[in-house]
């Protein structure tokens, strides 16, 4: 029944979309310059870095140097009553304490797809799929194993439902019908239950099974995005996006919430600065925690994430 459901909603997203496509090939003027403007594209760049040298320093410390580089891409369509609204987020830093090797400091890769059909001055019928996932490979810091890496995790979550627009800065997004996905390709990974997936089987030993381990996790539950954006004061940005689910099958009242807050401070034209906070709180993503408090990681439990990065740099705006 689940995964009856799930297809389900990945065909009518599908179909919705290309419907869509159908509608703007055959709507499409032969006189473009004779129409208003139906497509938007636009987004920024930015490269953050910070640098300390230190030589005979008497107070100790540890030269660095640290890149960070953000790209915001958006294409959004709006014709008659069907909108259509695109966005790739990509976030990927560096960091280079002294003698140590290069390290990756942060990894994101964000993309979604937003259909909608107005049907109201405010509200919209509304198809949305989101994917995250991250570029490239994040080790232990003894490089021994991988904790992470491209699909290890991925989260999908493709909705149908209606969305809420009063004006340009503010986006309700309400869906009782939401399918959501937790992708672990990495088999060993999968077989130690990372991101929440069944882990792998046991033997009369106890030992673990290898390659037994499930990579997808699939869930099906309400979700609402609320998705925020203004200049709160001159050259400030604000940018904030929450994401709520729950599992109508498993515990539908522990509610998983994933909360983006990006402030932008313009200086110039190519200077800028940036402060990006995240929260993530999933119950089925366990954490090592020292449960007896003497510093060893004795156990696994859910817990509050947070991340935070601020950075000063260049910045460009293009459209």
């Amino acid at each position: 029944m689940l995964k009856a459901l799930l297809r389900f909603l990945f065909l009518f997203f599908f179909l919705s979309h290309v419907g869509f496509f159908s509608a703007s090939a055959q709507d499409a003027p032969v006189d473009t310059a004779a129409v208003p403007k139906i497509w938007d594209f636009g987004g920024t760049g930015t490269i953050n870095f910070s640098q300390v040298s230190l030589s005979n320093w008497a107070a100790g410390g540890q030269s660095s140097l640290s890149a960070l580089g953000i790209l915001n891409i958006y294409s959004n369509y709006k014709k008659g009553k069907n909108t259509w609204n695109n966005t790739l987020d990509l976030t990927y830093g560096t960091v280079k304490l002294q003698e140590q090797r290069l390290r990756k400091s942060d990894d994101r890769l964000e993309l979604n797809l937003k259909y909608g059909r107005q049907a109201s001055s405010k509200w919209f019928y509304t198809t949305q799929l989101n994917t995250r996932t991250q570029i490239s490979p994040t080790y232990t810091p003894e490089r021994d194993s991988v904790v992470s890496n491209f699909m290890a995790p991925a989260f999908v979550l493709a909705s149908i439902g209606m969305d809420y627009k009063p004006n340009p800065k503010l986006s309700v997004f309400i869906s009782p019908f939401t399918g959501k996905f937790t992708a672990v390709l990495n088999q060993r990974m999968a077989d130690y239950g990372a991101f929440g997936v069944e882990p792998a089987q046991r033997d009369l030993e106890g030992n673990l099974i290898p390659g037994t381990g499930e990579r997808l996790r699939e869930e099906f539950g309400g979700f609402v995005n609320v998705r925020f954006k203004n200049e709160v004061f001159k050259n400030v940005t604000l940018q904030s996006k929450a994401d709520l689910f729950s599992n109508y099958l498993h515990n539908a009242k522990n509610i998983d919430v994933s909360w983006e807050n990006l402030v932008n401070f313009k200086v110039n034209k190519f200077l800028s600065a940036s402060l990006f906070v995240h929260m993530i709180y999933d119950d089925d993503i366990l954490i090592d925690i020292d449960r007896g408090g003497d510093g060893t990681m004795d156990g696994k439990g859910p817990r509050l994430q947070l991340k935070e990065t601020m950075g000063i740099g260049l910045s460009y705006k293009f459209e």
